[in-house]
């Protein structure tokens, strides 16, 4: 019998969802991207990480990390996909853009005025209160 673990669940379920609101003809899980600096952070399929701009901290209270990606979408898409994917894995959500989970607070913003279509979007994860 195999076991299915509940972080793979997740994002088999979150991958699927992803697929469902990008208008993807394709189901795989593989295609579902992920922020590399915040491993389990989905990546909106219409937006490009920015490597290079990302910042990690380790500290003894926990992470704190500051990653950037950029594309051509809008405030009111960002906003709708992350409100209704973090949830799905776990990410409770304080107010609007800022989520909390394990000791951790996540919160999304965007620091530049948009430019044309192009929107560049923050996102920052420090330690939080533990529930």
């Amino acid at each position: 019998m195999t076991r299915i673990t509940a972080p793979f669940l997740a994002v088999l379920v979150l991958s699927a969802w992803l697929v469902e609101f990008s208008g993807a003809n394709t189901s795989s899980a593989e295609e579902v991207r992920f922020v590399a600096a915040i491993a389990d952070l989905p990546l909106m399929p219409a937006l490009v990480e920015r490597r290079g701009d990302s910042v990690v901290f380790e500290t003894s209270d926990g992470r704190i990390v500051e990653a950037f990606a950029s594309g051509e979408t809008n405030r009111s898409a960002v906003t709708r996909f992350y409100e209704a994917s973090l949830p799905q894995l776990g990410w409770i959500r304080e107010a609007r853009l800022r989520f909390r989970r394990e000791g951790e607070t996540l919160t999304i913003d965007f620091p530049n005025p948009q430019s044309g279509t192009s929107l560049t979007v923050r996102f920052s994860l420090s330690p939080g209160a533990r529930l």
